[in-house]
């Protein structure tokens, strides 16, 4: 209802400004004559209409800029609207200690003073909708007592969800009209982008992606993720442990701390390739924004995800697929990599295999001969994923995701240290993924997900037995009664012989293993070890007497 409001109040002000001021323009005594033949010649002039389409993106050069991204790349949508959202994060005013004091009493439900003993009254981080401040709990939880709270601003996100629902009705009706925008697909589009926007501002799921995050880096000494205080978490507020950081762009806080840039920036492309590819569970819209590096003495030098409020994850196939497939992109086995496309569905059936080849060979062999320094893996698994497009094939967008994941992860590694071997590091990254994925480790996790389907299967192999010995006695009633009784019984023949055949070779075996072990046994050893200690003359005598007998 707010959104048809909305809708309608934008359409009345279109007319009634707009109209106006054509009216204002238009000469005294000659307005509505004036207005038809303004039209006319707007309509009939072709250069004045390739001036205006060129005017209007100036009149909107970030609209214009979106909307030409989204026509060469639509995949690019969700990250190209959270940076416009980032670049106006400043545009905001903070809220004061009156406001931010009404709002956490709203969110929680009693005063902040019950739960804070303090709250820094300025923000350490001022978003467009959302704000974060330093705060000590009045009682530890877990070990914390200094924690970071998150409060989201409703009314701007209000606005920000009417804004989303307005894009909607836009992207549907031009879809009615146009179609180009059917092509393009421009309400599901909006819609996605809607859905992406609720992400953002969702902190109950933010604090379950944090969690989740947290339980898969929990034993890697590289990197550190805030734990969460769930009693203090609701729908407007995100409270986390508070750990004094960094960022990681800042080369001289690094230096001052005393921190390895060298090594943070090796741990920053291991991290986020084995959060993607090996996990399954990785940052959507990463970037330098999102990631810190702590400078308490306890966790000194170690990267910190605090931010995680785009997510996404990748199936076990999508996962396996991009492992070894970067493996033998590596490798430059470009046969094997061609093979994986066609398992994978990304290409159509009747796409030859030599042509793909060939095409991943073209984009490829260029970045094996530049030199090792300048090599980029994010630009080489760009070629991985989308040398299928001109084959009419795709891969799903969660892999791409995952792809410029890594490439902004690898770029922001080059900015901290430019002389990082991102190549390398990926490659051997990826290949210790896919060895451990291949070996033992590898095979019982495939036997533990395959185990629950067994638990049901099995019990139901006597019903299956039955069903399949009712339905060869059906068939035996049938038309052709006589061969399939025929062929039953040739089959019971042929088993009975083939059964009484091992039995009779099992037999032989025993023997002839028993008649082996008989004759090249030493009984005279086996006696003499049953033997107790004597004199030598006795037991010669003994040895004597025992050959006499036999």
């Amino acid at each position: 209802m707010r959104s048809q409001l909305r809708q309608l109040r934008l359409l009345f002000c279109a007319l009634r400004y707009g109209i106006r001021l054509i009216w204002l323009a238009a000469p005294e005594h000659h307005k509505l004559h004036w207005i038809v033949s303004l039209a006319a010649r707007m309509r009939d002039d072709e250069r004045l209409a390739t001036h205006l389409s060129s005017a209007l993106p100036r009149l909107a050069p970030l609209a214009g800029a979106f909307a030409q991204t989204l026509v060469n790349k639509p995949e690019l949508a969700a990250t190209t609207l959270h940076d416009a959202i980032d670049a106006v994060d400043h545009f905001e005013e903070p809220l004061t200690p009156q406001q931010l004091d009404a709002a956490l009493h709203a969110a929680f439900g009693k005063p902040p003073q019950t739960i804070f003993s303090w709250i820094a009254p300025t923000p350490s981080h001022n978003g467009w909708c959302e704000q974060t401040h330093v705060a000590r709990l009045v009682l530890p939880v877990n070990g914390h007592q200094m924690v970071t709270v998150r409060v989201l601003r409703a009314k701007q996100v209000q606005e920000v969800d009417d804004d989303a629902a307005l894009l909607c009705a836009v992207a549907r009706w031009l879809e009615r009209f146009s179609g180009a925008a059917r092509k393009l697909g421009l309400r599901a589009l909006a819609q996605t982008l809607r859905e992406d926007l609720q992400r953002r501002f969702d902190l109950r799921a933010q604090a379950a992606n944090l969690s989740q995050t947290g339980h898969h880096l929990a034993n890697d000494a590289r990197v550190l993720v805030p734990d969460v205080i769930w009693d203090c978490c609701t729908a407007q507020t995100l409270t986390v442990e508070h750990i004094d950081t960094v960022h990681v762009t800042d080369l001289a806080g690094l230096a001052e701390h005393h921190i390895n840039v060298t090594r943070v920036a090796a741990h920053l492309i291991e991290v986020v390739t084995q959060q993607a590819f090996e996990h399954g569970f990785f940052h959507a819209a990463f970037d330098a924004r999102r990631v810190a590096v702590s400078i308490e003495p306890q966790t000194h030098g170690r990267l910190i995800f605090a931010s995680a409020a785009l997510m996404t994850s990748l199936s076990s196939p999508e996962r396996e697929f991009f492992v070894h497939g970067a493996t033998a992109l590596f490798e430059q086995d470009y046969a094997r990599l061609a093979a994986l496309h066609h398992v994978a569905g990304h290409v159509p059936t009747h796409a030859r295999a030599e042509q793909i080849e060939a095409e991943l060979r073209t984009r490829s062999e260029a970045h094996f001969a530049s030199d090792a320094s300048t090599r980029s893996a994010g630009a080489l698994f760009h070629h991985l994923l989308h040398s299928v497009q001109p084959f009419g094939g795709e891969v799903s967008p969660r892999l791409a995701a995952a792809q410029r994941a890594f490439g902004n992860a690898e770029t922001l590694a080059r900015t901290i240290h430019p002389g990082v071997d991102a190549w390398g590091i990926a490659s051997a990254t990826l290949m210790d993924i896919a060895k451990r994925d291949l070996g033992p480790q590898g095979w019982i996790k495939r036997l533990s997900q395959e185990l629950p389907h067994l638990a049901q299967i099995a019990p139901r192999v006597p019903q299956l037995i039955y069903h399949f010995m009712q339905h060869h006695t059906h068939a035996a009633h049938g038309p052709n009664a006589a061969q399939a009784q025929a062929a039953a019984l040739e089959a019971l023949r042929r088993e009975h012989r083939r059964t009484r055949a091992l039995l009779i070779a099992c037999a032989v075996t025993g023997v002839l293993i028993g008649v082996a072990a008989t004759l090249f046994a030493t009984p005279s050893f086996s006696q003499a070890s049953r033997m107790p200690d004597l004199p030598a003359a006795h037991a010669g005598h003994f040895r004597t007497a025992s050959s006499v007998q036999s």
